[in-house]
């Protein structure tokens, strides 16, 4: 059930990711490396500090604005419609996502994020740096 009526799941998938994507290049990456900014200077703290400090921002933003849509998207329309309901809801989804969210974004997604840059970067970086004469 979506917007009180059912959907086939593929456009449930579809609607999210699209939802999602807006929501995080719009609002949720550019407010929260300006966030990590007022706390951390970017050129005197470590990569990985600063780089936490930014996924615990998107966190932070993301995880209660995507609750907010959930709970919008499949509120129980056909039970009528209530604020309160709406409310309760969200702050049920946000405290259900938020700890998950950063447990996740910390301990799998940023190590295999950074693992994969690595190996693709430290590649090319490594061919840059061969001297000229050995390249003959």
């Amino acid at each position: 059930m979506m917007f009180g009526r059912p959907f086939p799941i593929w456009a449930v998938v579809l609607v999210e990711f699209c939802l999602a994507y807006f929501l995080e290049c719009t609002v949720g990456s550019p407010n929260s490396f300006k966030l990590a900014c007022r706390i951390f200077d970017p050129e005197t703290t470590h990569p990985v500090l600063f780089e936490t400090a930014i996924i615990c921002a998107t966190v932070g933003i993301m995880c209660p604005a995507m609750s907010f849509l959930a709970a919008a998207i499949y509120y129980p329309y056909h039970a009528g419609f209530h604020i309160l309901t709406l409310l309760a809801n969200w702050l049920k989804l946000v405290c259900y996502n938020f700890p998950f969210a950063v447990f996740t974004q910390l301990f799998f997604i940023q190590p295999l994020i950074r693992t994969v840059f690595k190996a693709l970067f430290v590649r090319e970086n490594a061919r840059e740096t061969i001297p000229e004469t050995a390249k003959i």
